[in-house]
């Protein structure tokens, strides 16, 4: 075990125990700035319970949880959001009745909030952000279209880009692709990619082609410990781990 405050998070000894059973076991894991690590692993691993544990959904048994050498656990889910994570989950939610750019607009950190919404003034600076990331995520020309009538993989980059309005440094993607087509997957590719460039990004996903297009790095979980770690050739190419995942 080794802590280098040159990390944007590491995560050390970090276990939770379910009734008895550790979903998560002794996890070591260390993410770099502008890093992009993609986790796999065989369903029932503890991939989806590790972004609890980080972003504070789920409170870790033992361990530690730090960000940028800042002490994550016992931290609210808000206060984990402010200190600049995002998370998103498998199902996309978006306010469905509402427009991609007033989606995009709520999100805004000085936005609408429970109290904000009295006093917020929509200013050139935050329509500004909204046509960046809109345009960063495909939906530019789909700012007047309400969230119910966005196509499955449309209100998955829109819920990213409600994500980036936030600007966090550490962004959590639970399966991003899933459900969507061969084209929007590629398209997520090479959004991942370049949001990558100046963040971190954690992304959870089974879908072995999409993993091999976007991994510089991949970390695979099997009950709750990292079973390997490296480059996707380096995973591909361990007995291991195609005795525990890569086989089935």
């Amino acid at each position: 075990m080794y802590t280098n405050s040159n990390f944007l998070l590491a995560v050390e000894d970090l276990t939770v125990s379910f009734d008895g059973f550790k979903a998560v076991d002794s996890l070591n894991l260390y993410i770099d700035k502008n890093e992009l690590r993609v986790i796999i692993g065989p369903n029932g691993a503890g991939k989806t319970t590790v972004l609890d544990l980080i972003c504070g959904k789920t409170r870790a048994t033992s361990g530690s949880i730090k960000f940028k050498n800042n002490q994550l656990r016992g931290l609210s889910e808000h206060a984990i959001v402010h200190a600049g994570i995002g998370r998103k989950f498998q199902t996309p939610s978006i306010y469905e009745n509402l427009t991609t750019y007033e989606n995009l607009e709520v999100s805004y950190p000085k936005g609408r909030g429970v109290f904000g919404s009295l006093l917020f003034k929509s200013t050139a600076e935050i329509r500004e952000r909204i046509n960046t990331v809109a345009d960063m995520i495909f939906l530019k020309d789909h700012l007047q279209t309400e969230g119910a009538f966005l196509s499955h993989g449309q209100k998955q980059w829109l819920e990213i880009g409600m994500l980036l309005m936030q600007d966090p440094e550490l962004l959590m993607l639970d399966e991003p692709v899933a459900g969507m087509s061969p084209a929007e997957r590629e398209q997520t590719g090479e959004l991942l990619k370049r949001i990558s460039a100046d963040r971190s990004i954690i992304v959870i996903e089974h879908d072995m082609e999409f993993v091999s297009r976007i991994a510089k790095r991949v970390t695979v979980l099997h009950l709750g410990k990292i079973l390997a770690e490296g480059t996707m050739d380096e995973i591909h190419n361990n007995k291991t781990v195609q005795d525990v995942y890569l086989g089935h």
